[in-house]
Order: structure tokens, then C-alpha cells, then sequence
């Protein structure tokens, strides 16, 4: 019974000492990751406003086109 349990303690330390690990080295990629995504959330906002301000001008210019004919 102590045996196992020092083994799963062992399986433990090594497991947080593994992630500790990785953690470290992936962090960067997470940075680049949230940077990406951020780039991409920019595009689609100027996207999204162009279309918007395109729109609403169409709008306002076909109300005004009917009232000046």
C-alpha cells in the first residue's frame, strides 16, 4: 500500500514538474497565439465598419434620391 502511494506521489511530481516545463516552453507560442488572434479580431472590426459606413450611406443616399425626383 505504501508503495503505491509513493509511486503515485513520484507519478505526480514528475507530472507537475512536466507541465511546469512545457508551460515554460510554450509560453511563447501562447503570446504569438493571442497576438494572432487579436490581428485577426482587428481585421474583422475595420471589416465591419467599412461595411457599416458603406451601408448606411447607401441608406441615406437612396432616401435622399427619392425626396430630390
Amino acid at each position: 500500500m505504501l508503495r503505491a502511494l509513493g509511486l503515485l506521489a513520484g507519478t505526480a511530481v514528475v507530472g507537475v514538474l512536466a507541465l511546469k516545463l512545457l508551460g515554460l516552453l510554450l509560453f511563447p507560442l501562447l503570446g504569438i497565439l493571442f497576438g494572432a488572434v487579436a490581428f485577426a479580431l482587428k481585421i474583422a472590426l475595420i471589416v465591419g465598419l467599412v461595411y457599416l459606413a458603406i451601408r448606411l450611406f447607401r441608406r441615406w443616399t437612396e432616401d435622399r434620391g427619392s425626396e430630390a425626383a
